[in-house]
């Protein structure tokens, strides 16, 4: 199962920019983080799942296109969105 609407709706309060964002940078790549974390788990007992690894190889790139416009667009939000999620060095 992907991601529960609870454990959505605490990932938006955790990352958004201010009382109704539901849909900035930092809250989709929170919520692509999450369900990145959640199929690498099942990739350790489901090794030959390769339908769902060509989804998850989607999200990835999804996420990358999304980091690499914040970090043209604001690299301060850039750097704390990375520091929050310790998604880079």
């Amino acid at each position: 199962m992907a991601l529960s609407k609870t454990g959505k709706t605490a990932v938006i309060g955790n990352y958004r920019t201010h009382d109704t964002d539901t849909g900035s940078p930092e809250v989709q790549i929170a919520i692509l983080s999450e369900r990145i974390g959640y199929l690498t788990e099942h990739f350790k007992g489901n090794q030959q799942d390769h339908h769902s690894r060509r989804g998850l190889m989607k999200m990835v790139g999804k996420r990358r296109r999304l980091l690499d416009y914040l970090r043209r667009s604001d690299v301060k939000r850039y750097q704390s969105l990375i520091g929050k999620l310790g998604i880079r060095k």
